[in-house]
C-alpha cells in the first residue's frame, strides 16, 4: 500500500477528479478528507467511497480564509495529523472576451483558483515545516502553459498556479517538502459542460473541441489520479517544482535516477524559449 498511514486533505473531492483522487488514496490506504462548498455533494461521496477506507467530508470555501482555518484544525482533530495536500478545487469562468465579461467574477476566479490554493498551502505547512516532511500537490489546467483565449481568468490563475508551485518547492526544499502540479488533460467534468453551454462565447477553437471531447468520452480522472498517487508516495522524494502531465508525460518510470535526472535540469518546468 503506497499510502499507508498517510493524511491527505482533498479540496473539491466530491466530484470529478477530485472524487476519483479520494478513490485512489483510499485503494492505496491513506486516511482521506474531501472538502468543497457543497455539503449535499460532499456526504454522498464520503458515503460512496467510504467502503474503500477511511474517509470523512468537510465543508469548506477556499476562496474564505477562515474556512481553510476550519477546515485543518477539524482535519487535525480528527486524524492528528497532516501529509498531503491536494488542491483541486477550481472554477473556470467567466468564460468570454477579457473586456466584455463581469470583472467582479474574474476577480473572483483568481480569488479560488490562485489565492484559493495559497491560502490552503499556507495553513498546512506549519504542520509539515514541523515534521519536515509532506506533499504538496497543484492541479494546472487549460492555459497554464499555453494562451487560452476567452478564458483569460482561468488560463492566468493557472499559470500562476505553475509557477508558485515551481517558487515554492524552492523555498521548502530544506524542510523537504515536495510541491508539484498535475496536468490531468482534458477530462469530461462539469467544467467541460460550462464550455459547451457558453457556446459562441467560448470562441469556435474551444467549442469544436469541447464537442469532439464529450463525444469521445474525455481523459478518464483515473490517469491523474493514479499521478497524484504517485506524487503522494515516497517513490516521488525528490521531485519537486515539477509540472507533470498524467496524459503526455513518462512519470510511471520515475524511479530515483530519473529524478534526479530531472531535477539536474529545467525539464517539466515553464520555461521562455528563445
Amino acid at each position: 500500500m503506497k499510502l499507508k498511514g498517510k493524511i491527505a486533505i482533498i479540496t473539491g473531492g466530491s466530484r470529478g477528479i477530485g472524487k476519483a483522487i479520494a478513490r485512489a488514496f483510499l485503494a492505496e490506504s491513506a486516511s482521506v478528507a474531501i472538502a468543497g462548498r457543497n455539503q449535499d455533494e460532499l456526504t454522498k461521496t464520503s458515503q460512496e467511497l467510504s467502503r474503500f477506507g477511511v474517509i470523512r467530508s468537510f465543508r469548506a470555501d477556499i476562496s474564505e480564509e477562515k474556512d481553510i482555518q476550519k477546515l485543518v484544525a477539524e482535519v487535525l482533530d480528527a486524524f492528528g495529523t497532516i501529509d498531503v495536500l491536494v488542491n483541486n478545487a477550481a472554477v473556470q469562468g467567466p468564460i468570454g472576451k477579457f473586456w466584455e465579461v463581469g470583472f467582479d467574477d474574474w476577480v473572483n476566479n483568481i480569488n479560488i483558483n490562485l489565492l484559493g490554493t495559497a491560502r490552503c498551502i499556507r495553513e498546512v505547512l506549519p504542520i509539515m515545516i514541523a515534521k519536515k516532511a509532506g506533499k504538496i500537490i497543484n492541479l494546472s489546467g487549460g492555459g497554464a502553459t499555453a494562451p487560452r483565449a476567452y478564458f483569460s481568468a482561468y488560463a492566468a490563475g493557472k499559470a500562476a498556479v505553475v509557477r508558485f508551485t515551481e517558487t515554492l518547492a524552492e523555498e521548502l526544499r530544506e524542510y523537504h517538502i515536495d510541491v508539484n502540479a498535475i496536468a490531468p488533460g482534458a477530462v469530461n467534468t462539469r467544467m467541460l459542460d460550462e464550455v459547451l453551454a457558453a457556446e459562441d462565447r467560448a470562441g469556435d477553437k474551444e467549442l469544436r473541441e469541447a464537442k469532439e471531447r464529450k463525444e469521445k468520452g474525455g481523459t478518464p480522472p483515473e490517469l491523474a489520479a493514479a499521478l497524484a498517487v504517485f506524487l503522494a508516495s515516497s517513490a516521488s522524494d525528490g521531485l519537486s517544482g515539477r509540472l507533470i502531465s498524467a496524459v503526455w508525460d513518462d512519470w510511471m518510470r520515475f524511479g530515483p535516477d530519473r529524478i534526479q535526472e530531472v531535477m539536474s535540469g529545467d525539464l517539466y518546468t515553464l520555461r521562455r524559449v528563445s
